[in-house]
């Protein structure tokens, strides 16, 4: 079953979509202007049936959870509301499944709550030190509202441009203009800073206790594999690395048999299978 609900968290709404029972599992979006929570993982969580417990909120400035009185945004923001929010499910120990931006927060979650993070998946990740802002990354984030800066959006994200269909403009310029007033806040230029704002330090990275899964397209062209991925490999103590060939930088879209195969092989240890 699955359901949308509002969840306080420090005194501030949070939209979220939960389906299924089980071991819980917090799967937390990228930061392409219109996505969501449910956008992101609606699919992958309905493919992957009722075994887990998913929890996919819209993060402050996403969607409609807004950005709580005195805050701009940013890594620490979502870090501590993605731990508010499943300490006020009552979660007590939960896996982190992150896209992008979504991966810097899930990577910076397990550093701050290593007794609750059982496992991170980081999907086509943010938070490596050292990356700098890829041109396409910029590009997404200045995007405007609309079909034109949604249909130039999609083609970055993807390989494979017969993805970008005129249903997935047409959705994704909704998005968009929906949250366009939000969004402009969260990266406005010049835009590298807010890469630097999302990199993880070594010091954070060492503190990942739980074993990691990192994702990656070898055609990710917003954040490449080179500079995203294969760094982490020197700071991450339990730490694995799949490269999906002929992706770009959204895996669960491009290759979605595939991913929800890796996701759900990773997450199953937890359970003994």
């Amino acid at each position: 079953m699955t359901a949308l609900r509002i969840v306080t968290v420090d005194g501030s709404p949070v939209h979220v979509l939960e389906s299924g029972t089980g071991p819980a599992v917090l799967m937390l979006h990228g930061s392409g202007p219109g996505t969501t929570g449910s956008g992101a993982w609606a699919t992958t969580a309905q493919a992957l049936g009722t075994s887990w417990q998913l929890v996919a909120p819209d993060q402050a400035g996403f969607g409609r959870t807004p950005i709580p009185a005195g805050s701009r945004g940013g890594l620490r923001l979502w870090t501590e509301q993605a731990a508010g929010l499943m300490d006020a499910l009552g979660i007590e120990h939960y896996a982190v499944v992150g896209h992008s931006m979504g991966g810097a927060v899930a990577l910076a979650l397990a550093a701050a709550r290593p007794q609750q993070v059982t496992r991170v998946v980081a999907v086509s990740t943010m938070g490596a030190p050292g990356a700098p802002l890829s041109a396409d990354l910029d590009a997404v984030w200045a995007a405007p509202a609309g079909p034109i800066g949604a249909r130039d959006m999609l083609s970055r994200l993807v390989l494979d441009q017969a993805l970008v269909t005129d249903s997935a403009v047409e959705a994704r310029a909704t998005a968009m203009r929906a949250g366009e007033a939000a969004f402009a806040s969260l990266f406005p230029p010049p835009r590298a800073r807010w890469v630097d704002e999302l990199t993880l330090s070594a010091q954070t990275l060492a503190a990942v206790r739980a074993p990691v899964l990192l994702v990656h397209g070898a055609e990710d062209r917003v954040t490449p594999l080179g500079t995203a991925a294969q760094p982490l490999l020197e700071h991450l103590a339990d730490v694995r690395l799949h490269v999906l060939g002929r992706c770009g930088h959204v895996p669960a879209i491009e290759h979605p048999h595939e991913f929800r195969q890796l996701l759900s092989c990773f997450l199953r240890r937890d359970r003994g299978y």
